[in-house]
């Protein structure tokens, strides 16, 4: 919910991701339970919940965490926004539910296991392997609430709302003078004048200031301290005695800070990710999946770019990014060719090479290798240039296989966008 909040307000903030992104980034995502457990752990008041991925587990909870609540909130767990409003596709509408605790049961056994289809998951949807219930609070005003980084500022933004619960875009767009945003120095940390500024624009209607102030500080401090590029609260709210709780739970961490939060990485839930995304972060590939007919395997970031221009100029459109960098091994080359052919939409492949510190033998090497590998059932456009060229170009032609050869990245392109349309 908050990427096209954050498009809008902040003055060339760090992109927090999404279908138009260009640039791998590979920002850990984790499920709202796993963020509400983190917050707790910081001291930030949360709703009592547990997650459940089997309906033993929920009957366990019923019985042991909530034995005396009538009423529960259960919430299906997908790494999307606008679960409420999703349908899954065995039919049932919406991921969010306040029911009575004796049906809390049946509503988990049509969520286990099924697919949630909502407007950030794309019509594929998301798998639904976890279920958390939750304690159904006396909500009397709810606000929008984030931490996320800024590059005017050059350090983290806290972006507030006094209202909240509903889309925070149309809400930006509608009210812009509703959303304040505070830039936080990155090295005085947030100060008591910072939250405080923050608590205004929440505005709580009966919570004490206060203790207010102390839990944007904790927020704050809980983002810094676990290396996060968003930490998102929708709605943060007021209950009916007077705190202040954080009654959502989206939070983004940084994966180069990998090495030194591995309690938080190991909460990674892969099968909500692009499985060919997962398999090209194994084998050190960047990687980004699109939705084109024209397979790519390019070295470097800013050619691999390039390509993908040129193949839209000659009327063709890219299937994916990936970049197999300077110093890819023959099986890095194998890899990226088992990713690339498991996409059915893939009609035909370019080899992109502009050989450096990467060898264009190496590469060579691994497109025969792939092809004993992989049965190769598109057209393989190929295009070295540079490094051990000629050895690159011979271990091709001695291969016996079926390749058309460019002379240049035009040429490339144009074969690859023709060799797709006729496949």
């Amino acid at each position: 919910m908050v990427r096209g909040l954050l498009t809008k307000l902040v003055s060339r903030s760090l992109s927090i991701g999404g279908k138009n992104q260009q640039q791998q980034l590979r920002r850990l995502n984790i499920h709202e339970y796993q963020g509400a457990r983190l917050m707790g752990q910081h001291g930030i008041n949360v709703p009592k919940g547990v997650a459940a991925s089997s309906l033993d587990e929920v009957r366990k909870a019923l019985q042991e965490v909530f034995p005396n609540e009538n009423e529960l909130v259960i919430k299906a767990q997908v790494l999307a926004g606008g679960r409420g409003l999703g349908t899954f596709k065995s039919g049932l509408k919406g991921g969010v539910h306040i029911v009575k605790a004796d049906q809390i049961e049946d509503i988990a056994g049509k969520m286990l296991g099924q697919i949630l289809v909502t407007k950030q998951t794309g019509a594929e949807g998301k798998p639904v392997n976890q279920v958390y219930l939750c304690e159904k609070l006396s909500l009397v005003n709810e606000m929008y609430f984030a931490i996320t980084l800024d590059r005017k500022s050059a350090g983290p933004l806290i972006i507030a709302c006094s209202k909240g619960g509903t889309s925070i875009e149309d809400l930006a767009e509608k009210y812009p003078d509703m959303i304040i945003k505070v830039p936080i120095d990155v090295f005085e940390g947030i100060t008591d004048e910072d939250a405080a500024k923050v608590v205004d624009g929440l505005a709580p209607k009966g919570a004490d200031k206060k203790d207010c102030i102390e839990q944007v500080k904790k927020l704050y401090k809980l983002f810094c301290d676990c290396d996060c590029t968003l930490l998102e609260i929708n709605p943060i709210a007021e209950t009916a005695d007077n705190k202040l709780v954080a009654a959502d739970a989206k939070m983004n961490f940084d994966d180069n800070a990998a090495y030194r939060q591995k309690h938080i990485f190991a909460l990674r839930d892969s099968t909500q990710e692009d499985p060919r995304e997962v398999a090209a972060a194994k084998a050190d590939l960047n990687y980004i999946g699109l939705d084109g007919e024209i397979g790519c395997m390019v070295n470097g970031a800013g050619l691999a770019m390039a390509t993908m221009d040129i193949i839209k100029l000659h009327g063709g459109t890219p299937a994916n990014f990936l970049d197999v960098g300077g110093n890819a091994s023959e099986n890095q080359v194998v890899e990226a060719f088992k990713i690339l052919t498991s996409d059915d939409k893939v009609k035909a492949i370019l080899v992109n090479i502009f050989g450096g510190i990467m060898k264009c033998d190496v590469i060579a090497s691994g497109i025969v290798n792939a092809a004993k590998q992989v049965q190769l059932k598109v057209p393989v456009v190929v295009r070295l240039e540079g490094t051990n060229v000629d050895q690159g170009k011979r271990i091709l032609k001695e291969s016996g296989m079926t390749l058309i050869t460019a002379e240049d990245l035009d040429d490339a392109a144009k074969k690859a966008v023709k060799a797709s349309s006729s496949s």
